[in-house]
């Protein structure tokens, strides 16, 4: 039993770092390898591309005809997020996203779109509820954060 008129041992505040540095080398068991490694991330974002395939909304965002290579974006950017290869910036640098999402009109309605193909295709990994959380909170948070405007 604690005596309550005594204070209470110092706890240390945990500190938990993915890698050495950064782009360093992850000293933990990351996410990315705890749902399986670049496989699992290509396949979210492939899933997620077919539906942005066919979105009237989404789709004009996408400057190049083929979707391919902002297939390769995201994929690279998720991997790296979440403790994969740091290729993402070593090819393009800081990722900038707001900055990046800048030129196009991202609305309540685009950013529901894109959360509902994310959705779609976060379903298809079948992850774990904890790795599913973890992974939907970060995508729902980084959506809302790229609405830039309120217009229609």
């Amino acid at each position: 039993m604690t005596d309550p008129t005594q204070p209470a041992a110092a706890v240390p505040p945990a500190a938990v770092h993915l890698r050495d540095g950064e782009n360093g080398t992850p000293v933990t068991e990351t996410l990315y390898e705890q749902i399986g490694g670049h496989a699992t991330f290509r396949k979210l974002v492939h899933e997620f591309y077919i539906g942005v395939t066919d979105d009237p909304v989404l789709k004009p965002m996408y400057p190049e005809e083929d979707l391919g290579p902002a297939e390769e974006r995201l994929t690279l950017f998720l991997e790296q997020y979440w403790g994969g290869p740091g290729t993402y910036s070593a090819q393009r640098g800081h990722p900038r996203l707001r900055l990046r999402h800048q030129p196009f009109k991202v609305n309540p309605d685009a950013r529901d779109r894109w959360l509902a193909h994310m959705r779609h295709a976060v379903d298809t990994l079948a992850l774990s509820p904890l790795h599913d959380a973890t992974l939907w909170d970060y995508l729902e948070r980084a959506a809302f954060a790229m609405v830039n405007t309120f217009d229609d």
